[in-house]
Formats: structure tokens, sequence, C-alpha cells
């Protein structure tokens, strides 16, 4: 189900699109690629909605730094410097997190309005072209997300793109989750399937470095409360996989709601939303990113987020809900 949401103020309308299977309710924008609303029951089968979202288009217009929802693109994360070497040129981006670009730069994904259509009977097709030189990008890029639900009411994200130039890719859903539906969620559990993560320095830019988790605060294998103080990439075990595996579980002992995350990806950035500012509270909710590493442009030892032409680019995250 499609309906208006929104208008901006070129007078660009908004579509909210309605998802519903299985005991979960979805919507997703078409501005931003947002998802808005997930709704699923606790264990008394009391239903509320478990990310972080606004009830209409001006709330993401007057807080877009936290990116609620969002796709961000195209490059997810941040680019140290703003600029990157490819194929022998260095290409300079829009720095719109200190000197660094964060999440493709003051308009990036999350702040444009993607054409749609029906993917099925339970999903969307977002789409855009993203023009050579967007935000310092190089390379015409055609862009795909498809959010869909499954025949056990978990959330599908399936992105796909090609470009006509060399350039860098890393896409990711920005959403913040908080499994009792209010308050705090520091007080979820959380595991992860990662026996490393990626240092960083003052501005939050990898240093290199793959670091064991073995006795640091950064080892989640085994199931523990989150806590708070975290913004960090976590090189998962599986690494780069064709097919989803599960490499994540948040957890409220409260309501009984159980988050599980699956992805192709090969890293996994938490961040504990510890600066959110009011509406929400610090600490509100909590994301899961999966996604290429930070700074993998620069970093010839990361992961590749290169895309080249007639390559095609493909990644899937799915985000299972259930109670115990």
């Amino acid at each position: 189900m499609s309906e208006p949401f929104g208008t901006l103020s070129d007078g660009t309308a908004v579509h909210r699109w309605t998802l519903e299977r299985a005991g979960t309710r979805v919507e997703v924008l078409t501005y931003g690629g947002i998802v808005r609303s997930v709704q699923v029951p606790d264990r008394e089968g009391r239903t509320a909605d478990v990310v972080l979202g606004f009830a209409g288009l001006d709330g993401y217009l007057a807080h877009p730094g936290p990116y609620f929802g969002a796709l961000a693109g195209r490059y997810a994360n941040r680019i140290a410097g703003a600029r990157f070497p490819l194929d022998g040129a260095v290409h300079t981006l829009e720095p719109n997190d200190g000197p660094n670009s964060l999440h493709g730069g003051a308009r990036g994904f999350a702040r444009r309005v993607w054409a749609a259509e029906p993917a099925g009977r339970h999903g969307v097709r977002l789409h855009r072209v993203s023009p050579h030189g967007e935000e310092g990008f190089p390379g015409r890029v055609e862009v795909s997300a498809t959010y869909s639900l499954d025949a056990a009411g978990a959330l599908r994200i399936a992105y796909e793109a090609v470009t006509d130039a060399p350039t860098v890719l890393n896409l990711t859903n920005h959403s913040y989750f908080n499994l009792a539906g209010s308050g705090q969620a520091g007080g979820h559990h959380l595991r992860l399937a990662a026996s490393r993560f990626t240092p960083v320095d003052a501005d939050l830019i990898p240093t290199g470095v793959l670091q064991d988790v073995t006795g640091s605060r950064f080892d989640f294998r085994a199931s523990r409360q989150v806590g708070s103080g975290y913004d960090h990439n976590f090189v998962l075990d599986k690494g780069v996989t064709g097919t989803p595996e599960e490499v994540a579980e948040l957890h409220d002992p409260v309501s009984g709601r159980t988050l599980t995350v699956a992805t192709t990806e090969p890293g996994l950035q938490l961040y504990t939303a510890d600066h959110l500012t009011a509406p929400f509270a610090p600490g509100g909710g909590i994301a899961l990113e999966t996604q290429h590493f930070p700074d993998s442009p620069n970093r010839p030892r990361f992961p590749s987020t290169v895309l080249r032409p007639g390559e095609v680019f493909r990644s899937e995250t799915v985000y299972g809900f259930s109670v115990g």
C-alpha cells in the first residue's frame, strides 16, 4: 500500500509504502529509503514500534544528522580526508564530518527522493540514478533497494547497482532499534559473530589494524548487555558471502523481543547513539549497520569496495523478529 507522506519545499512528493506479513508491519519512505516504522509483538502479544522515527516528514527534515532509518550511500560510513585514490587518480569528495566524508556527503542517498514500484505482494523496490560526479564520486550509478517481508515476517533489504565507470560503493540501512519500544536500549543484550574490530582515531577513522576482541569491551561473541560508548566497525568472522548468514542477535529481556541480523556483508557498525538529542534521548536506540569497512577506499588491506563497469553490486541483509 502506498500513500502520500508529505511534500518537499521544491514540490517533490514523498510517499509511504506499508508492508505487512506474519505479524510484522513495516513502513518505508521514498525520501531517503527510510524505514520509518517496524511494528512487531512482544511476548504478551502487544505490538510496538521497534525503530526510531518521526510521525511526519517534517521530523526527518528537521533532524537529518542521525540518519534515522535511512539508506546511506554512495559510501556508508566514513572516508578519511574526503578523498580516495582509484586507478591512479585521486577523487575529492564533499566533506560533511569535519575533514571527512560521511554516508556519501551532505545529501548522499539519505536525502533524495527515490522512485518506487511494487516488488511482489509484500515488497517495494526503490531505485534512482546517481549521476557522475554526485558529491564528488565518479561514475553514473544505477542503484536499487528492494524492501520485502518473507513468510516469517523478516524484513529483507536487497541492494543492486551497476556503474558506467570505476567507482566505490558501500550501502547500508541506518535504523536505530529499540526492542522495548521506548526508553533506553543500552540494557539490550547483544551477540556478534566477530572476533576482531577496527580501532579508530579521534575522528573515528580506522587505524588500519584488525584487533582481536578477546578480553576487551568489544567482545560480544557471547551475548551480554550492550551498554554505551560504541561507534565501531566489527570484522565479521564469516567475511563476504554470497547469501546472508546470521551475524548478530539483539534481545530485550523485558519485552522478550529478539532481533536477528543476517547479511552478505563483511562488517557491522555498532552505534549506541550516545549523542542523540530531543525528541529522542541519548542511547534511545542501537544501530547495527551491515556494510564494508569504513575508509576501505584508502585501505588496500580491507575488503574492496570498488565497482567497475560490467560488474553488478549485490548486497542483502535480513532482519528477523521473534519473542522468547
